[in-house]
């Protein structure tokens, strides 16, 4: 029975040693997983040392950060010599302005198709929005409508102004009409349903969220 009882004994404290370094063995491998120098300098050779930017959720991010910045091209090509280069007012400007290649009178009420001449690639996963200038539509009461350039779109530029105002608007060659904004889109699938899922807001439109 005595000799039964030592085996036991022995048998115990041989599995408490193995778990016992299977626990040093994890223990120094998560505090070098932060610290590869230093499992180094602690003579751990045999150590699996594992860099903790390869495991970082916070460092797997950064790639698509860099992407994010990576600098977008806006690519044109002049369609005529009455064609003008777009230029940005300033470095953080948002849009590009658009010149019209040609004289043009817009009576009141009314409106025309202003070309510019140019044709413009817009950069990948980017539609161009063609927008009114501040100036002209304060000044002027002149907008700009059906502004989307998309972005396989390869003809010449066009700019829809529309003359609000009771006298008519002189367009010259040279002139700025618009301006040109790269926006990012996305392109989804088309999924058609019975029905769709409720709302708390539901049908509510036109003013229904206020008083105006």
């Amino acid at each position: 029975m005595e000799h039964f009882v030592a085996k036991q004994r022995l048998y115990w404290r041989c599995c408490s040693s193995i778990i016992a370094a299977q626990s040093s063995v994890l223990s120094h491998r998560t505090f070098y997983l932060h610290s590869p120098t230093l499992a180094r300098r602690k003579g751990c050779e045999n150590a699996e040392v594992i860099d903790a930017a390869e495991v970082s959720p916070l460092k797997r991010t950064k790639p698509h950060a860099v992407e994010e910045n990576v600098i977008s091209v806006l690519k044109f090509s002049k369609l005529s010599e009455h064609a003008t280069a777009p230029t940005r007012g300033s470095a953080k400007a948002a849009g590009y302005d658009l010149f019209s290649a040609y004289d043009y009178s817009i009576g009141p009420m009314d409106k025309a198709i202003v070309k510019t001449d140019i044709q413009i690639a817009v950069p990948s996963g980017c539609y161009g929005r063609v927008a009114p200038r501040s100036g002209l539509a304060a000044k002027h009461f002149i907008d700009v409508g059906a502004g989307v350039v998309d972005e396989d779109y390869r003809g010449n530029v066009g700019v829809v102004l529309f003359n609000f105002s009771k006298e008519t608007f002189e367009v010259k060659k040279g002139d700025r009409v618009a301006q040109l904004v790269c926006e990012r889109i996305c392109y989804p699938d088309l999924q058609e349903l019975k029905t769709l899922d409720e709302t708390e807001r539901g049908a509510g439109g036109f003013g229904s969220t206020g008083s105006n």
